[in-house]
């Protein structure tokens, strides 16, 4: 029986790799290979400013206020926010900083998605000649580098119709909570989107800071991705219908992150239940898209919508299985402490591997990363204890039912703090 545990712990643990190596190549390529910024925009370009929110009186005027001060032609960056079910101040406020602003109210039909969908309506209907070649989104709790939107422009000018940016935060210093969101997105912008710009493959958006071309809103008439994760949904179609998303590593937003568990939770837990939608919605066509098509976009994104926690947890959970039926009917220590070493050792790996990607992007973004030394160290070792909290929450998320619930933003700094 000890063998046979021994080398299922070694295929499962061959089997995660194999299908993520690809990822230690990406890194491979962002640490050996020269980025290049590419050419200047010819042209600028005219954009709105989407943002969906919900009760973010605190926050919307640090945004707005960021918007306005972008190093690009005010005339043409229109600031539009949808007070989407709003019972505070936000609409007031928007408006008085200059803000074109709809307001929704529908509690049957809740989320960003729907807010997006109802702004795009909107805007054809009351502002038809504004002529808006491409929408940026963003979050209430976002701020714009100075010159965010001439950087996207740029990128946006070199034909792509969707593109990602650099995702830094507000907050990294709060909490291990807060610095483990933080340090996700800083790796997934210089990690993931930032190799595949690189090597010519989609990037993947992820819930703010992106832009998309009005002639796909036109082509799907609105915003049609309505599940719990509508991001990534949004990606997957996108990859799916052969639109290369791009990513613009010099376009920086600041995010707001949760600070408490019970927020991260929440949220967390209505990621891990839009992953399973997305994934039982797309994933038999992304496999096609692999075998027939050979598309290797279609690769990543179904790995990057597949469960993966689930595969480190079923070597646990079959460890933890033998060492039960070892206790039960098979009395003796030797089992006993060979089955917990087989759980360590699989613990200790997934510990070390995620250990090893955040050192690498602490290292190489020291310099972005807005807290102290000693909170930049320390933050590292709890970084993979934040991620393994990805197990119960994805397992609760299996049979719970989730709604969209909105996470409240208290954070006011102007981008000026953050530089």
């Amino acid at each position: 029986m000890i063998n046979v545990l021994n080398w299922f712990n070694m295929l499962i643990f061959i089997l995660f790799m194999a299908a993520y190596s690809y990822q230690l190549i990406y890194a491979g390529v962002v640490l050996l290979k020269k980025e290049k910024k590419g050419p200047e925009a010819r042209i600028n370009h005219r954009f709105a400013v989407l943002v969906a929110a919900r009760n973010e009186e605190k926050v919307i005027r640090d945004l707005i206020e960021s918007v306005k001060a972008q190093n690009y032609p005010q005339d043409l960056v229109d600031v539009v926010v949808i007070a989407d079910n709003c019972t505070d101040d936000t609409a007031k406020i928007a408006r008085r900083c200059g803000a074109i602003v709809f307001e929704r109210f529908n509690k049957a039909k809740v989320g960003k998605g729907y807010a997006l969908d109802y702004a795009f309506h909107q805007l054809k209907k009351n502002y038809p000649n504004r002529a808006y070649e491409g929408f940026f989104v963003f979050d209430a709790d976002n701020l714009l580098d100075q010159n965010y939107i001439r950087e996207m422009n740029r990128v946006f000018d070199q034909g792509y119709e969707v593109i990602t940016s650099y995702r830094n935060s507000k907050n990294y210093d709060t909490n291990w909570i807060s610095a483990g969101y933080s340090l996700w997105f800083l790796r997934e912008s210089k990690y993931l989107n930032n190799a595949r710009m690189i090597l010519n493959t989609s990037c993947a958006i992820s819930g703010t800071g992106f832009l998309v071309s009005a002639k796909i809103i036109e082509k799907n008439a609105g915003w049609k991705h309505h599940l719990l994760t509508e991001d990534i949904e949004f990606s997957v179609d996108s990859v799916l219908h052969g639109v290369k998303i791009g990513y613009c590593n010099t376009a920086m937003i600041y995010d707001e992150q949760p600070v408490t568990m019970e927020q991260s939770w929440k949220q967390r837990l209505r990621w891990s239940k839009g992953f399973y939608q997305v994934f039982g919605n797309y994933g038999k066509a992304l496999l096609q898209g692999i075998c027939q098509r050979h598309d290797f976009a279609c690769y990543d994104m179904f790995m990057t919508i597949a469960p993966a926690l689930f595969v480190s947890l079923t070597s646990v959970t079959v460890n933890l299985a033998v060492l039960i039926t070892a206790l039960i009917f098979v009395p003796g220590v030797e089992i006993v402490k060979i089955t917990l070493g087989a759980i360590s050792a699989s613990i200790l790996n997934y510990y070390l591997i995620l250990f090893a990607f955040g050192l690498l992007t602490t290292i190489t973004e020291w310099n972005k990363i807005h807290c102290s030394t000693l909170s930049k160290i320390r933050y590292l070792f709890t970084f993979p204890i934040f991620i393994f909290t990805y197990i119960p929450i994805s397992i609760q998320a299996l049979y719970k039912r989730i709604e969209w619930v909105p996470i409240e933003h208290t954070i006011t700094k102007n981008i000026s703090q953050l530089q």
